[in-house]
This record gives C-alpha cells, sequence and structure tokens, in this order.
C-alpha cells in the first residue's frame, strides 16, 4: 500500500503540521481563566499601534508583562497582535482602521513544547469518559476543568499525554469563551493520521487536480502523460445566495470534497492536486457587489485545509502547487479555447498539470 505524503511549499507544510481537535471544558473556577482572557485581549488591543509603529515583539513583551506575567501566553497575545496589523496592511487599509481594529475573539493560547512536556502552562489526563485539563494561572495555581471530547478522541489523546510526557511531542492549546467555554487542541498531523486514515487501495497513478470556488468544485483527472481521464463537477449554488448561513454553506462544500474523494478513490487516483492558498497574500475584489459578496462569504484557505486532511485520512497523497497562472493567463486561455474547458474546469486541468510537473521534477 502507498504511505500517504504531503508535498508543497515550507509555507503550505508549516500549515499542516498539526490538526485542531475540539471539546468542551467545565471550569471549577471560569472566573480565575476568563480574567487570563481578559489580560490576553488587552494585550492584542494594546500592541496594535506600537506594532504598526514599528515596535517588535520583544520590546513588548518586556512592556506588557505587568499585564499578562507570563511569557508564553503574551509571547501568543504579541504575535496575533502583529497578525492583524500584518493582514490589514496587505489589503491596503487605512491607518485609522488598523488602529482601531476589532478583537472579535474570546480566547488566550500556549504554544506547545516538547522540553515542557508538551505545554507550559496548559495539561490534560485522560480518564475514560472525560478528559481533565489543567491550567496555569499567572497570578496563582492551576485551574482545573474536566473537558468532554468525542470518545473516538481519547486513544489518541492517551497516546500524545504519553509522548509528551515523554517529551517526544508538544502540543498547542487554545481556550475559548464564544458561546461557552471550549478547548481546542493542536495534536500532531502524524499522531492524527495514525489512528484516523482509512486504508486506500493502490490506484493507476492518475492525478487530479482540484478547483475550489465558492459555488462549486470542479475536478479534472489526468494520467501520467498529462491526458484527460475524466472530469467532474459538484454544484452547491444555493450557498451564495445573501443571508444563507455559513455553517450550513461549510457543510455542503465539505459534503462535495466528501462526495468527489470517494469517486477519485474508486477510479484509481493517487494523487490529488491543491492550489497552495498560503502562497497567495491578497483577496482579489471586483467591480460585482454579488462577486465580491462571495469572495467575502468564501472561507477558501479553511475549505483546502478540510480538503487536505480528508485527502490524506483517505490515504491520498496531496500536492499543493503555485497558483500562479491557472486562471487568466495565457495558459488558462489556451486550455479554455482548445479543449472547450469553461474557466473552472480549465483551472483544475491547469492545477492537476502543476502537480504532474511537480511529481515529475521530483523523480
Amino acid at each position: 500500500m502507498m504511505r500517504n505524503k504531503l508535498i508543497g511549499s515550507r509555507e503550505a507544510l508549516d500549515n499542516f503540521q498539526f490538526v485542531t481537535i475540539n471539546g468542551r471544558v467545565l471550569f471549577n473556577e471560569k472566573e480565575r481563566v476568563v480574567r487570563i482572557a481578559r489580560a490576553y485581549s488587552q494585550v492584542v488591543k494594546s500592541a496594535i499601534k506600537p506594532l504598526f509603529d514599528g515596535k517588535s515583539i520583544d520590546e513588548l513583551t518586556k512592556e506588557f508583562y505587568n499585564v499578562l506575567p507570563n511569557y508564553i501566553y503574551l509571547e501568543t497575545a504579541l504575535k496575533q497582535a502583529k497578525t492583524i496589523v500584518d493582514g490589514l496592511l496587505e489589503r491596503e487599509e487605512e491607518k485609522d482602521k488598523i488602529l482601531h481594529a476589532k478583537i472579535r475573539k474570546f480566547w488566550f493560547a500556549s504554544r506547545g513544547n516538547k522540553s515542557d512536556k508538551g505545554n507550559r502552562n496548559v495539561k490534560f489526563h485522560v480518564f475514560q469518559d472525560h478528559v481533565e485539563v489543567k491550567v496555569k494561572d499567572p497570578w496563582g495555581k492551576w485551574v482545573y476543568g474536566k473537558a468532554y471530547f468525542g470518545k473516538e478522541y481519547l486513544s489518541l489523546l492517551h497516546e500524545l499525554e504519553e509522548l509528551a510526557s515523554n517529551k517526544e511531542e508538544g502540543y498547542g492549546a487554545v481556550i475559548s469563551f464564544e458561546e461557552k467555554p471550549m478547548i481546542h487542541l493542536q495534536i500532531p498531523l502524524w499522531l492524527y493520521l495514525k489512528h484516523f486514515s482509512s486504508p486506500k487501495p493502490v490506484g493507476y497513478g492518475l492525478i487530479a487536480g482540484f478547483d475550489l470556488n465558492s459555488d462549486r468544485l470542479n475536478v479534472v483527472v489526468v494520467n501520467e502523460e498529462g491526458k484527460v481521464v475524466t472530469k467532474k463537477t459538484w454544484w452547491y449554488s444555493d450557498v451564495t445566495r445573501p443571508g444563507f448561513p455559513k455553517g450550513k454553506a461549510m457543510a455542503l462544500r465539505l459534503n462535495a470534497l466528501s462526495q468527489a474523494l470517494n469517486f477519485l478513490s474508486r477510479i484509481g487516483v493517487d494523487y490529488v492536486v491543491f492550489e497552495d492558498l498560503f502562497l497567495v497574500k491578497k483577496r482579489k475584489f471586483t467591480r460585482s457587489k454579488s462577486g465580491n459578496r462571495k469572495i467575502t462569504r468564501f472561507a477558501k484557505k479553511q475549505l483546502l485545509i478540510h480538503g487536505v486532511i480528508k485527502a490524506l485520512r483517505l490515504g491520498f497523497n496531496v500536492i499543493l502547487v503555485n497558483p500562479k497562472g491557472t486562471t487568466n493567463s495565457e495558459d488558462h486561455e489556451k486550455v479554455m479555447r482548445e479543449k472547450g474547458f469553461d474557466r473552472h474546469t480549465a483551472s483544475a486541468y491547469l492545477i492537476a498539470l502543476k502537480g504532474l510537473g511537480m511529481l515529475n521534477d521530483i523523480k
């Protein structure tokens, strides 16, 4: 059986080191944990202006330590503020909008580290029906809670607990309060796949290119010579209507991805190819209000992450290619003209060919 692997840029691979699993958590002293989140949020808001003015994270760490006296929490808060500033600058927002950016999420995080036995500030221990969690209070001792993940995750968490205690793996942790207290643990990808992958028969070396869109999913399959074997489109047009629930829209898109991957497994595809969206810095807006609405509502990068993880779980090899030239290029126009493809099918075809090219370069 072929061992599945992920091929892509360094930026992309960095974003697929971990898979996040989520659980509801009940703290015995919730107010102490909320205090951490409030201080974290205060640091993020207060750091935006000095970061915009050119101060470094190292400088601000000393400056805000009295607000949040824990270097790991503080480091994460400052990095979030830096991400907000960088994101707004990339979209060429006005200075006033940058300095008054809203912090919509209420949460805090602690990065993982092997040498800290997994994580310095968030520890867990697996029981039969729940997971005991303890969170470091910067102004006091540990705060304890009971976390409830799906039962299917308990054996995975038990193994991660052992690896962490032996200083073999680290895990990031986020505590959020959007509706009710939640814990989000970042599981190493290899460990997640070990527990949740399903076997796939070896195929015929076929390569499938995916073009992810707000209202449809286009797939083109080519063989090792680059000849088209088949093409298919999965539609979910209703999701772009004004007022359509975001959660339901994402569910329909994920369902289309699952249908596509199951179809590709049946016809002997071994490689699936997506655009490497981690190389794209800006969203491109249009003069069309409806088009802009599709762009702003469509979490394409989130869909990509789901697609990559799902494909790896099903035993495919995944290739992430540079999106440059897959739309609005001479090659794109030529493919539409010569093969009679619509623009999305032409993009999927070019994405598949780029994946084939990367495979040939590796060989």
